[in-house]
């Protein structure tokens, strides 16, 4: 009886591993074509050869560059159309800028999805296995004493039984702690990367704004 406690801990850190390894597969799958997207966009957008071409190619874009070039764009149509609105208070912008940093915020809460399932199971999984392997342990003694025999062989299998709880939960959490640092360092150099994408478009709409 004590022992199925030790073997419903080991189920739980072997679905824990198996969902930090399906959860880091498919965000490397979803940077992987983040990055082919951006680096399209980033050639693309650029090489436009005026304001308008440059709208005209966010429209079709998907790419997390193109969903804010395209709030961008919206946001300083209605800028010119309604300068005077209480909504547009402000330069063009400021206007463009807070609008953009909105869109920044919701794309990037959508790229930390799973993350902080991968550290959560990076920080407990080891608890869980040692939970698992006390428990076992505490098991194993009892049986020991109710039996009377306090032999190594008697010994040595029921506690290395329950040693194997704190080995796999160690095994789940390595991986989980690997790809948290890893995603959430690549998603921060993202993040700066659209902050600079942002710059580089205000400092286009204010150019366009000057000549409207």
């Amino acid at each position: 009886m004590e022992f199925s406690v030790v073997n419903v801990v080991l189920v739980f850190l072997i679905l824990l591993s198996i969902y930090t390894w399906g959860v880091s597969a498919w965000k490397l799958w979803q940077l992987s074509q983040m990055k082919k997207a951006s680096d399209r966009f980033e050639r693309e957008f650029w090489d436009a050869k005026d304001w308008n071409a440059g709208e005209a190619f966010v429209q079709d874009d998907d790419s997390i560059y193109g969903q804010l070039a395209r709030i961008g764009y919206a946001e300083f149509k209605a800028f010119m159309q309604h300068p005077n609105g209480l909504k547009f208070v402000g330069d063009a912008g400021d206007v463009l800028q807070r609008a953009m940093d909105r869109t920044h915020e919701t794309i990037s809460r959508r790229l930390d999805r799973g993350l902080a399932e991968l550290g959560s199971i990076g920080a407990l999984a080891p608890f869980i296995g040692l939970f698992g392997t006390v428990w076992g342990i505490m098991g194993a003694l009892t049986a020991i004493s109710a039996s009377g025999k306090a032999s190594i062989d008697v010994v040595a299998g029921p506690i290395g039984e329950a040693l194997i709880a704190t080995a796999i939960g160690i095994a789940a959490a390595v991986p989980a702690v690997f790809f948290y640092n890893y995603f959430s360092r690549r998603l921060r150099l993202q993040a700066i990367e659209m902050d600079t994408f942002i710059e580089a478009f205000l400092r286009l709409a204010s150019i366009e704004a000057k000549h409207k």
